[in-house]
């Protein structure tokens, strides 16, 4: 059966610039690179970068990556310096930044876990939470 998240797949317009946005900006580590996508990863993530048209993205659907706590002032005055757009401004537990890459994939950068979450939602639960 499913054991876990395998890879993550984006669309990008401009190959370059994603993969100098992901190794550079973000920290990935590049593997290789071909005339339409490339693999790179973080951690345990594998992200293919395809080649392609990427479609307008509105709703709130995106990819949150773990940075830690005593690192997080520092990458946001960095992802801030190098003048990359945020899309949201963060209203849950732990720090967050919202951003987006150079094709607008949202993406999340933030402090926490899981397990975080689940407790400050005993503290401040959402409306409608039940607990399964």
């Amino acid at each position: 059966m499913l054991r876990g998240l395998n890879h993550i797949t984006l669309s990008v317009s401009h190959l370059d610039t994603s993969l100098t946005f992901y190794t550079k900006q973000l920290g990935f580590k590049g593997h290789v690179k071909w005339d339409d996508g490339a693999y790179l990863s973080l951690g345990d993530i594998w992200l293919c970068l395809s080649l392609g048209r990427p479609c307008e993205k509105t709703d709130y659907t995106h990819i949150a990556l773990t940075v830690e706590e005593s690192a997080y002032a520092t990458f946001v005055e960095k992802i801030r310096a190098a003048g990359v757009s945020e899309w949201k401004q963060n209203k849950s537990e732990g720090h967050s930044l919202y951003l987006l890459d150079p094709d607008d994939h949202k993406l999340e950068i933030h402090v926490g876990t899981l397990a975080n979450r689940l407790e400050s939602l005993k503290r401040k639960p959402y409306a409608g939470l039940v607990w399964l």
